[in-house]
């Protein structure tokens, strides 16, 4: 599906990315919690991709809603995030947990757009100092600790 983005500057529709995220929450599979999740990301080449919570009897091998639209991302051809609504059952806005902020950072970088509780923040205001590759390359090229 596609929200019809001519260019990265384009106004976010937030309403509408909001109803694709209470749609697909709708189709959460969370009978231990009760706690359904949707999400829903705009894609820059225009795309939307979705995801809901997945429970486990397993406890530890639940997927969130988040991890669920990342692989639909990567699924349908891959592209940067440029803007993200996660809802609750209700349909209001969820902050994401710590472990999916560092997903959506790592698909969507320091500008993504983030819908929350109190408004609209982008991922560098919701995850300050993240984690990412820049870490990893300063790791790679550090020498070796001596024998």
């Amino acid at each position: 599906m596609s929200l019809g983005i001519k260019g990265a500057d384009d106004p976010i529709d937030w309403e509408t990315l909001t109803r694709y995220a209470t749609e697909v929450m709708g189709r959460a599979y969370a009978p231990y919690s009760h706690y359904k999740v949707g999400v829903a990301g705009l894609v820059d080449d225009g795309r939307v991709v979705l995801g809901c919570n997945v429970e486990n009897a397993a406890y530890g091998v639940a997927l969130c809603a988040e991890c669920g639209m990342v692989s639909a991302l990567h699924a349908t051809g891959g592209g940067r995030l440029i803007a993200v609504a996660c809802v609750d059952s209700e349909g209001r806005p969820l902050m994401p947990c710590g472990r999916c902020r560092q997903l959506l950072w790592e698909n969507g970088g320091p500008t993504m757009q983030l819908q929350t509780p109190a408004g609209i923040r982008t991922m560098d205001q919701v995850l300050p100092d993240a984690f990412d590759v820049t870490d990893l390359q300063a790791g790679a090229a550090a020498p070796e600790p001596p024998a």
